[in-house]
């Protein structure tokens, strides 16, 4: 080895600065939000009468529908059949969990959750209570799907 050939201290190039890590800005709410296909609108009286009629029955098949919808729309929550089996076995758990998702849906696209879980506390009203709900929950399914099945 020759002297040119040595390394000669304190001689050292420094290495080359690296670029900073791109980071990229978060996509709009609108991109990111859930991409599923959308659910229903359904009416809330008819919701309300048919419940009635069948002394519940179709509530229970709301229950697994409307769980469903969004289980498919969002990617997350329990479900369709957690959902009805939740609705047999012990309903007041949906009456905490539905508007939770409801609340998540909406979050998870970017906009301002018109309910929490703390709306199945209208449960607990004696039969005005159960309007409420059903009221609020619909309405607010509604103008959910409703606003995505607008052309962007």
């Amino acid at each position: 080895m020759n002297e040119s050939e040595e390394p000669i201290a304190g001689s050292e190039t420094p290495p080359a600065p690296q670029p900073d890590a791109v980071v990229s800005p978060p996509l709009p709410a609108t991109q990111a939000g859930p991409s599923g296909p959308i659910g229903q609108p359904r009416g809330v009286a008819f919701v309300i009468i048919l419940s009635i009629v069948t002394f519940g029955i179709y509530h229970l098949y709301w229950y697994f529908v409307s769980f469903e919808e969004m289980k498919r729309h969002t990617s997350n929550g329990i479900g369709g059949i957690i959902g009805l089996l939740i609705g047999i076995v012990f309903t007041p758990i949906n009456w905490f969990v539905m508007p939770s998702e409801i609340g998540n849906m909406y979050r998870g696209d970017g906009r301002e959750a018109p309910m929490t879980g703390w709306t199945g506390l209208w449960m607990f009203l004696p039969i005005v209570g159960w309007f409420v709900w059903t009221i609020k929950v619909q309405r607010a399914l509604n103008r959910y799907w409703e606003s995505k099945a607008q052309p962007a």
